[in-house]
Parts: structure tokens; sequence; C-alpha cells
């Protein structure tokens, strides 16, 4: 055998281990919506509403952060619930906006919490200890200062813990491009569409190959103080990058069960240039590398699509290679239309779905390069990454 076939039975191989891939990620799709559809079909846990502490950490201010904050002020719900942002000083934008909220919703408990200590390389986890202190119920809630959410959030979210043993409760999201031609780039609509059509079928996969979720997505960390204790609270995070990640993992951990919810928020995409995008693509990618070794390992052969392109060239585009891009092709849109708008009812992914080769092509160079280095840019500081643990370089 000459070294021509050997790279073109090599690149096979990859394919088919792409397509496999798919067909899996189909089949999660297809669970995740059918125990949601059966949950909602008997009402589990709609009576269930804690009264819950909303945790908002913030630094900065942007364009559809104000629109998230009120999205939360807005809630049927039928507990209580507060809504605390916490800040590193009082000199920070972010004030002006919680101060314009608390103006607007006189009726809803509203607290800006100052956290000047710095306990570790994160800033956002430092703030979070802090405010964790301050939070007046058992249950808490943790996202992102730019989440939108819906009017039913809170609901149908803190419902899930009517069930025995759910420690904590997360959400899948989509990423939203910012309204107006300057808001939107090629940069940002591809990091959009890669987290409906690439980085939410993987979560789907994962929650059907092991039986559940095993970790948190930053969109939603709902949790009570009780199973925080239980891992030894937050201060064991601030210098963690993957906070939300390794937070589900320890309450998984020390028996608890993490649900993933089938309410989907919203988080801004910025108007990426190509910098802007790589450097956010590489600081989750090395985060996840660290976080799930082994899993992240075989990500490579999640990308069929470039896969079956190499295929095709190596093989001088015989007839069956062109057959085999076109099964992928089918099987990879199915994915995103199944997963990007059939469980997140995303409208973009429509929009962009001619892009789905370039972004599975530009994911590939990411996920390969990522294994040439150990820092990430985040918030404009650069770190290392020592096992999943940030040191400032």
């Amino acid at each position: 055998m000459d070294v021509s076939t050997g790279i073109e039975i090599v690149f096979v191989l990859l394919t088919l281990s792409g397509l496999a891939y798919l067909l899996i990620a189909l089949w999660g799709a297809r669970s995740f919506a059918h125990f949601w559809r059966r949950r909602r079909a008997v009402g589990e846990g709609v009576a269930f509403a804690p009264s819950v502490s909303i945790l908002k950490p913030v630094k900065g201010a942007d364009e559809r952060m104000y629109a998230g904050f009120v999205s939360h002020c807005v809630q049927e719900y039928a507990g209580q619930f507060e809504l605390l942002f916490g800040v590193s000083s009082l000199d920070d934008p972010a004030v002006a906006e919680v101060e314009r909220l608390r103006g607007e919703f006189p009726d809803c408990a509203i607290r800006l919490v100052e956290c000047p200590e710095r306990l570790g390389t994160s800033g956002k986890v430092s703030n979070l200890v802090q405010m964790l202190r301050e939070a007046r119920y058992e249950h808490v809630l943790i996202n992102d200062s730019d989440i939108f959410v819906g009017p039913r959030y809170l609901a149908r979210v803190m419902a899930c813990f009517a069930e025995e043993r759910v420690g904590m409760v997360t959400a899948p999201y989509v990423g939203r491009t910012l309204a107006g031609k300057s808001g939107v780039t090629v940069w940002s609509r591809l990091e959009a569409l890669g987290i409906s059509t690439d980085f939410v079928p993987g979560v789907l996969t994962a929650r059907m190959l092991e039986g559940g979720i095993r970790f948190g997505l930053g969109s939603t960390l709902a949790t009570t103080k009780t199973a925080l204790a239980k891992i030894g609270g937050l201060e064991g995070l601030v210098e963690s990058l993957a906070d939300d990640y390794e937070m589900g993992a320890r309450i998984a951990a020390a028996g608890l069960r993490v649900e993933l919810s089938d309410e989907v928020v919203e988080t801004t995409v910025p108007a990426y240039d190509f910098r802007g995008c790589w450097e956010h693509q590489m600081r989750w990618a090395r985060s996840t590398r660290d976080s799930r070794k082994w899993g992240y390992a075989g990500l490579g052969v999640t990308y069929a699509v470039p896969w079956a392109l190499a295929t095709m060239l190596a093989s001088g585009f015989a007839l069956w290679s062109l057959s085999l891009l076109s099964l992928v092709l089918l099987a990879r849109v199915a994915v995103a239309l199944s997963v990007g708008v059939g469980v997140l009812r995303d409208g973009q992914v429509l929009r962009d779905l001619w892009l789905l080769p370039v972004r599975d092509l530009f994911g590939l160079a990411v996920w390969a390069w990522s294994f040439a280095g150990d820092t990430v840019v985040w918030r404009g500081e650069r770190f290392r990454l020592r096992d999943g643990r940030l040191e400032r370089v």
C-alpha cells in the first residue's frame, strides 16, 4: 500500500467517525426533546417555586446588558426573588445601569454589592464569593451579565428542584448577534452558528452518552447554598477559568444530580473581528481541553465536513467520495436544524446555514491549534492555564 492510499484510508475513517458522531448527536437531540415533552405533559414540578437569590457579577457595560437586566425583573414567578449585582469597584460603568434598573423597577428587590477583595485569579468568582455572603435565600442562581431570559425562566428552572437530589440546574443558550449591520460580522455569525450547531449538540450528546449532565454552563448555574457547602464553597474555584464547568462537575461528584433545563436563554455575541473571535474561541477550546481531556482529544473526529472534503481531495474527486461528502452534508444540516432550530428555536441558524462548512473548518483549526500552547486572553488580560487553573502571564 502506497502513502497516498494510506492517507486516503485515514481520511475515510475520520469521515466515517464524524458521520457516526452526527448520527449520535441527532439521537441525543431527540432524547432531550422527548424527555422534556414528557415532563411538560405531566406538569412535573410546576408548583415548586422556592425563594431565590439571582447573582450577577458585572464588569463594564455593553449594548444589550440592560435589556438582559430588565428581562430578569419581569419574571412570571410565584415565589420571591432578589437580584444581586456584584462589582469590584463602585466606579464601574455598570453601577449606573443598576441604579437605572432600580429606578425603573422600584418593586423589584435589587441590590448592588461592592466586592473589593481579589481572592484569586478569577475576578468573577472572587465577586461571586462575596455576593453569596449577602444572598438572603437558600436557592441561588448565577448567570452572566449579558444573559437575556424569557418571562418563565425562573419558573421553569427552579421547578427542576422539585426532583429529588437535584443539586444544580443549568440551561442551553443561543448566541445573539447585535442588531444592525455594524453589529454583525462574519466572525460574530460564525461564533453564534457554532454555539447552536456545534457546542449545544455536543452537550446533548454528552448528556445521552453519560446518562446525564455532569457539568454546568455559565448561562445558568442554579443551585443551593447546601450544595455549594458540600463542594467546599465557591472559594475553591477562584483560580479556575472554567468555573461553570467545574462547579457542575463537583456537585455531580458529590452525589447530586445536575439537570439540563429546556429553557433556552440568550447571550450576546459581539461584532468580532478575526482576532477577537480567535481569542474567544481559543479560551473556550483550551478551557474545555483542560476540563475534559480525553473527550476533547476525540473532538477532532467530530468535524465530519472537513474530513469529507479532505477525503474527496485525497481520492482525486472519485464519485464515491462525492457521495460520502453529500451524505455528511445531509447529516450536518440535519443536526443544525434539529438542535439549532428544533431545540433552541434559533432563527439565525436558517440565516447562516450556508456558513456551516466554513464554521466546521474554522472549528477544526481552533481545535488543532489549542494544543499548541496554554495561554488564553480573558477580558483583555493574558493568563496561562495549568490543569484548569489560571496563572497570570
